[in-house]
């Protein structure tokens, strides 16, 4: 991705502030997940499969990790039995993961424990700032789906 030089302060001031706040709530995201069975990283891998079987290379470069380490992630997943490895019938060089009912069941399981969590946070929000998220959403789906 070859990205433009930007001069603009304020564009980077706000991309800046934007990226902490970003960081900060990976943290969260994390905390929230420390105490379930599977890890953050887990979670967001079996998420990932929810649409069909998807290459290693994607999981890595999705997760911004390399192929060694995703495919350890696969493999602890395997074991619990919440994804499986097959053949890709497009390049038989290829291995597609997938995911398993059990892996479903997990992730379903762990989203509403994050939801749960989540909306303990927001409660404590007044109704303006619940609004200013709600209209926030959108331009951070607009954000992630440049990026």
């Amino acid at each position: 991705m070859s990205i433009p030089p930007i001069t603009d302060p304020q564009l980077l001031a706000l991309a800046q502030d934007f990226r902490e706040n970003l960081r900060l709530s990976v943290y969260l995201a994390r905390r929230l997940d420390s105490e379930g069975e599977l890890s953050s990283v887990q979670i967001s891998t079996l998420k990932m499969l929810f649409d069909g079987g998807v290459r290693v290379g994607d999981i890595a470069r999705n997760l911004g990790v390399k192929v060694p380490s995703a495919t350890e992630q696969i493999i602890k997943l395997e074991k619990a039995g919440l994804a499986s490895r097959g053949p890709d019938p497009h390049d038989s060089r290829a291995v597609l993961v997938d995911i398993t009912p059990a892996g479903r069941s997990a992730v379903d399981a762990a989203n509403r424990k994050r939801n749960a969590a989540v909306a303990a946070i927001l409660e404590s929000l007044d109704d303006n700032d619940r609004a200013a998220l709600a209209a926030a959403l959108p331009v951070i789906a607009k954000i992630n789906a440049a990026g």
